[in-house]
């Protein structure tokens, strides 16, 4: 379980007006202890991370007062005259600060840990707080991160795992290509997102240099150090043939180092090991299936992102251009005089039709791929309480299997009968058969099966039908036969 123990309320630092104080201290902690700024050679003291924590509370915003009571009720500062305002809750930064210490400390963010021979404290990240204040601080961050890498390190490791037999080699590269895939789908997020703040941006200003200097912003930070290298000289299209080719000189090794590999893998990674699946080739499947989603599938839909992007980029940066140029010109007058006139409905269906014409597209077969996905079982997790059966439900299941045993009969009853009927003779007619009880009436209507019974290894017993017909005291009329043993001592 994830939420146990100390962990029970780990997020609660993050909720309330303070949320974006404490993900500032957060921040800036983790760029002391594990960026540049870092100095390995010492921990922090309880006072150095006091005054990271006031330099980060006086950086960030205090959000509206949106606290929610142990009741359930939102608090709001002022609501009630006789009530005390959370606005002013703390009478210093230094007593802010160490609020949110001990409130990380509390949660399990940040571990205390005392030194035995000189009783001082340190505050180092807890593992989960510092695997959760990893994404946090490069939301924001500015600095080029070398994403397109990865599909030049899966070659690398593929290389080096040929090449040595290294086993960690091919786990890097499982685990390079699984990146490559996560890589293009942030990409085309952030690019989705860059598009969104743009049209908000102008809609809520209108203007036109601000558009421009974010849209060649961003293209100078991001497009030429990562999207650039990502489109050209680290595109999978590039690397695609040359990790191929690796696979199958992988694939091509002596069995005996394949086995080899493949047991080293089951001891590193036994979480992954399924009853008939090799893991070594179930890896380098995975390898190429992932390659090949990622140049048909995640490449296009970058590049048909970035040209959304570019496009609604310079649409709006042209419009605003042309209204900012027509603002005090004749286009303005010409509609406002269209938006008074009477008969404007007339006069925009009629340029509608003037304008309006006829625009076939066809899809293009080559970006058109139908994926078929994989059906998953469905699980019912449904939890029910174990009743009782009743007494007539039990006595209904007892009779009906009464019935089936009554009435099943196999080929050992029936050779045992056979035995009992021909006794010590080798020859014995149907008028004959001993009918003593229900089981002998049943063996007596399935006499007929001995011949086939007896073909599986056993005495073989001859069928020889007289023409006559005979009746009993159960049958009113049957066939006449012999029953005779033959090749037998």
């Amino acid at each position: 379980m994830f939420f146990a123990d100390h962990y029970q309320h780990f997020f609660r630092p993050l909720t309330g007006k303070y949320r974006e104080q404490v993900v500032e201290c957060l921040r800036l902690l983790y760029e002391r202890l594990y960026t540049a700024k870092a100095d390995y050679g010492e921990s922090l003291a309880r006072e150095q991370i006091l005054e990271i924590f006031s330099e980060a509370l006086t950086r960030a915003p205090q959000l509206d007062s949106d606290d929610v009571d142990e009741s359930g009720r939102s608090t709001q500062a002022g609501a009630d005259t006789g009530a005390t305002s959370k606005e002013h809750r703390f009478r210093s930064l230094r007593e802010q600060a160490v609020w949110v210490l001990n409130s990380l400390v509390e949660f399990g963010w940040l571990e205390k840990q005392v030194d035995s021979a000189t009783l001082a404290a340190s505050y180092p990240f807890s593992r989960r707080g510092r695997l959760f204040t990893q994404p946090l601080v490069e939301v924001n961050s500015t600095r080029v991160r070398t994403r397109h890498r990865n599909t030049r390190n899966t070659l690398n490791a593929l290389e080096a795992f040929a090449g040595r037999g290294e086993i960690h080699d091919l786990i890097d590269a499982w685990e390079y290509s699984e990146r490559i895939v996560a890589d293009f789908t942030d990409m085309i997020a952030e690019l989705e997102e860059r598009k969104r703040e743009l049209v908000r941006e102008v809609e809520a200003k209108l203007l036109v240099q601000q558009a421009t200097d974010e849209f060649f912003s961003f293209m100078e930070s991001r497009f030429q150090p990562d999207l650039a290298i990502r489109l050209s000289a680290d595109s999978v299209e590039k690397h695609r043939d040359a990790i191929g080719r690796v696979i199958a000189r992988i694939r091509r090794k002596d069995k005996n180092q394949k086995a080899e590999w493949e047991r080293r893998l089951r001891q590193l990674l036994p979480e992954m090991v399924e009853e008939g699946r090799s893991l070594l080739w179930w890896m380098l499947d995975t390898i190429e299936d992932r390659m090949r989603r990622a140049c048909e599938v995640k490449l296009p839909a970058l590049r048909h992102a970035l040209h959304g992007f570019t496009k609604r980029a310079d649409i709006i940066i042209r419009q605003l251009s042309y209204l900012h140029s027509q603002s005090q010109g004749g286009f303005s007058d010409l509609c406002q005089n269209l938006g008074e006139s009477d008969a404007r409905d007339q006069l925009l269906d009629r340029l509608g039709q003037q304008l309006g014409s006829f625009q076939l597209r066809l899809f293009d077969p080559k970006q058109t791929q139908l994926w078929q996905r994989q059906r998953r079982q469905p699980v019912n997790t449904r939890m029910e309480d174990a009743e009782p059966l009743a007494e007539d439900n039990r006595r209904e299941i007892l009779l009906q299997q009464r019935l089936d045993q009554a009435f099943n009969f196999n080929s050992g009853d029936l050779r045992e009968y056979l035995h009992k009927a021909l006794g010590a003779g080798r020859r014995v007619n149907s008028r004959d058969l001993p009918l003593d009880n229900a089981r002998d009436l049943l063996a007596m209507s399935h006499a007929l099966e001995a011949a086939a019974v007896s073909q599986d290894g056993g005495p073989r017993i001859a069928v020889q039908f007289t023409g006559n017909t005979a009746s009993n005291d159960y049958f009113a009329q049957f066939d006449e036969y012999y029953l005779e043993l033959k090749d037998s001592d």
